[in-house]
């Protein structure tokens, strides 16, 4: 697998590297991205990909779930420098559909450490159940999903202005957040809020 990854590279480099070198070149230089974007770990989630946008253009955090947990060292690192030093304007929480991470919601495991980290999503379960009956057809599951997928985006902006840095930053109006969810099955990219 590592081969083929150096082999991609290998072609990366003599197509589209070699016939953006000047763009390249530039972003050796230093990086001005104008969105931090938080979104899933999900490997089915090119970022760039889905938004077409270029190399430079977005500073991105991804973690299980795309969580903005309130009391984290490396999510508050990513915060301070996007907001303080590149000066993002934009940040946008995009969700998605078919999330592994919700689905977790609803099982028992053993694993340690990934219910802790979803701690931080349990009550976009909780309000979304709060409001619907228990599904009893594999369509009204599936809506159940999107729906905690969705309310997760909103509790997790919840958790974004938490934080002091970025109250401030809103206050001050330097930056605006957004919230975004990415359709597996369409490709679509929606806004939330």
């Amino acid at each position: 697998m590592i081969d083929q990854l150096l082999k991609g590279n290998e072609q990366f480099r003599n197509t589209v590297f070699k016939d953006n070198i000047q763009r390249y070149n530039e972003l050796a230089k230093g990086q001005k991205p104008s969105v931090l974007w938080i979104g899933c770990s999900d490997s089915r989630i090119q970022t760039g990909h889905i938004t077409s946008a270029q190399p430079g253009v977005l500073f991105i955090q991804r973690n299980i779930g795309n969580v903005a947990p309130i009391h984290d060292w490396n999510f508050a690192t990513v915060l301070e420098y996007a907001i303080r030093h590149l000066k993002v304007q934009h940040i946008v929480i995009c969700g998605h559909s078919d999330c592994g991470a919700i689905k977790a919601l609803d099982k028992e495991t053993d694993d340690v450490y990934i219910p802790l980290w979803l701690n931080n999503a349990t009550e976009a379960k909780q309000r979304v159940d709060a409001k619907i009956k228990k599904p009893s057809t594999p369509a009204e599951a599936k809506a159940r999903s999107t729906m905690i997928e969705q309310e997760n985006v909103r509790l997790q902006i919840e958790h974004l202005k938490k934080y002091p840095l970025v109250k401030d930053a809103l206050a001050k109006k330097q930056v605006q957040v957004h919230g975004l969810y990415y359709d597996l099955e369409t490709g679509a990219l929606t806004k939330i809020v």
